[in-house]
């Protein structure tokens, strides 16, 4: 029979999992009604609550973006397609914000309670490079991996991860390793990445479709 004290692990993990599954769907919702909720109708007295609408969809789409796994860009695109090319701007700028805001969300989560829920869920492989790398540097730890990665396409994908990066958040399917916000929350998380640059190649990936928007007026 496990003792108490070996099925604590697992119980704290369970509550964490529980939690960050109850913020999803809460998310998730928050979303399907905003979209509900955005209507297109322009009249001198729907003006002001239309655009306090617009202002939560905005917060409530950052949000959304900003977590893993949770469908938000369905919300900007609805707005664009709704406002047209005024609106293209305000969304751009919006979907930039929430990536960043993963990314530095990943620089705060501590590698250590990573390598910890690894180690409970019996991930020994993940674990012990997490371990490996953790004292190291960037330029150490990107040194590292590229000579333990198996195959040619890891390590170049490594060595030109800003590219990599742009491409990720624009393959369509990407929801299933995290979205934008899981993609550039696990950016964060491995310290790989200068801000500014990673900055500015999230202003570039994200910027077809609003100048599209913008460009074509529809």
């Amino acid at each position: 029979m496990a003792s108490p004290g070996s099925i604590r692990p697992y119980l704290r993990l369970a509550w964490k999992l529980a939690a960050l599954v109850v913020l999803l769907v809460a998310a998730s919702y928050a979303g399907k009604w905003i979209m509900g909720e955005l209507t297109p109708q322009l009249t001198p007295s729907t003006e002001p609550a239309l655009h306090r609408l617009i202002m939560t969809a905005i917060a409530i789409y950052v949000l959304l973006i900003a977590l893993p796994f949770v469908p938000g860009v369905e919300i900007g695109l609805a707005m664009m397609v709704m406002f047209g090319p005024k609106i293209a701007p305000l969304v751009y700028g919006a979907t930039v914000l929430a990536l960043v805001i993963a990314f530095l969300f990943g620089r705060l989560i501590p590698q250590r309670a990573i390598i910890e829920i690894f180690e409970t869920l019996r991930l020994r492989r993940a674990g012990r490079l997490l371990r490996a790398i953790e004292p190291l540097d960037p330029d150490q730890r990107l040194q590292h991996l590229v000579q333990n990665a198996p195959g040619r396409i890891v390590p170049f994908l490594l060595r030109n991860r800003l590219v990599a990066l742009v491409l990720a958040l624009n393959i369509p399917g990407n929801s299933l390793v995290g979205g934008g916000g899981g993609i550039c929350l696990a950016a964060g998380f491995s310290r790989l990445f200068v801000f500014p640059k990673f900055a500015l190649a999230v202003a570039i990936a994200v910027l077809p479709i609003p100048l599209m928007v913008l460009v074509s007026g529809s």
